[in-house]
């Protein structure tokens, strides 16, 4: 759900390399306007080597495990695209949002493309339009656009370049967010003359949350997708969250008290409740806990890794939780709960620190419960696989589920 890394000094990648624009790509650097508000600008151009590099140095270190890539075959241009969103739990407020268009640099005016939802980072340009920054976005770059896709994914309100406080797990803005990324980037398509007739999705962990999201919009817009997938999924945050406060496991991840102040002061600001952060979280930690939310400057070290410490002891109750304003909004952060006509493939790891067996497999179950079983979702275990080897080992298996699609 969340890839919080231990010290200040390790929220960035050691091996990240710069983003490079030749002379002779200079004059597109500047912003292009397109339409309605919808502008984008070049970033960079990665070549095989660093796409390569990628797949088997880079990842493999972030990762902890080690997979078998397919070698990139192309280089990739990169755009950032700055395009004008809403936020829906603000009575529609206009905002400006940014995101990534990676794509093939190959002649040809048409690829499939893959939405990918990035999951959650503590840094604000940890995000895709700042590839060079997230790891995983430059897994998707490198395995998904070095091999003939495009490549999309929003920032998410209150990441990249947007002005707004971040808005974690917030479902209306995420679905809002990706979809006008996605109306953009075929804007700046079509002026580019390419098209993209398959349309896929992808995420993983607070991303997988988003992608299922996003599917139910999509689907509910009448928008085709071929197919969707993702990798250590919470579809069902009160469910995750229960998990952490009543039923802990052993392997549970030291970073799980962040997703309680992520969640907590996001919800305050987004849907309008003062003061709900300081009702979840204890006193003490009230101040530490802003700062790392507002991404000030803050000890790492003061933010506890027993939750136990950080959270209100009343919320181990389950029955005050359930009852809480804030636990009322957990319960309808689901993204799984609607007939699903597209097919999805949900990725989860026996091992993974963040996410449960039950709740990986957990949207399967709810549609294989309906009557004959709803077959177009299904679970599929990566083995013992962490939270990043679990995205990691997906991966490869997302291109051949989709490239058999694309055929």
């Amino acid at each position: 759900m969340v890839h919080f890394y231990k010290t200040l000094g390790a929220l960035l990648f050691s091996c990240f390399m710069l983003l490079s624009i030749s002379p002779s790509q200079a004059q597109e650097a500047t912003p292009t306007a397109v339409v309605s508000g919808v502008k984008f600008e070049l970033i960079g151009r990665w070549d095989q080597e660093k796409l390569n590099q990628i797949l088997q140095k880079d990842i493999p270190q972030f990762a902890g495990v080690s997979v078998e890539y397919t070698p990139a075959t192309n280089a990739v241009r990169l755009y950032r695209i700055t395009y004008p969103s809403v936020i829906p739990e603000r009575g529609n407020k206009p905002t400006v949002a940014t995101g990534l268009l990676a794509i093939p640099d190959v002649d040809g005016k048409s690829f499939p493309m893959v939405s990918y939802q990035h999951g959650t980072v503590y840094g604000k340009q940890q995000v895709p339009s700042f590839p060079e920054q997230s790891p995983e976005t430059e897994l998707m770059i490198a395995q998904f656009a070095g091999q003939g896709y495009i490549v999309i994914g929003a920032d998410y309100f209150g990441m990249g370049e947007s002005t707004e406080p971040e808005g974690y797990m917030v479902k209306g803005s995420h679905q809002q967010a990706s979809y006008d990324m996605l109306v953009a980037s075929k804007a700046v398509l079509d002026h580019m003359q390419i098209s993209s007739p398959k349309l896929f999705l992808a995420g993983w962990s607070q991303g997988g949350f988003v992608t299922m999201a996003f599917l139910e919009k999509l689907e509910k817009s009448h928008v085709a997708v071929d197919a969707a997938v993702t990798a250590s999924a919470p579809a069902d945050v009160f469910m995750a969250l229960n998990g952490f406060l009543n039923f802990p496991r052993a392997n549970d991840a030291d970073w799980v008290p962040t997703l309680f102040i992520l969640s907590a002061f996001s919800f305050e600001n987004y849907y309008g409740i003062p003061g709900l952060a300081r009702s979840v979280i204890n006193d003490e930690y009230y101040d530490v806990s802003r700062k790392a939310y507002e991404k000030q400057p803050f000890n790492i070290a003061d933010i506890p890794t027993d939750l136990h410490k950080l959270v209100r002891k009343e919320y181990f109750d389950p029955q005050f939780f359930a009852a809480s304003a804030y636990g009322r909004l957990i319960a309808d952060t689901q993204a799984y709960r609607w007939v699903i006509k597209s097919p999805v493939v949900n990725y989860y790891g026996e091992s993974d620190e963040a996410i449960s067996v039950g709740l990986g497999k957990l949207p399967m179950t709810y549609q294989q419960a309906m009557g004959n079983g709803n077959q177009q979702v299904k679970a599929v275990s990566t083995g013992k696989t962490t939270h990043r080897g679990t995205f990691a080992t997906a991966v490869p298996q997302w291109k051949t589920l989709f490239d058999a699609d694309s055929k």
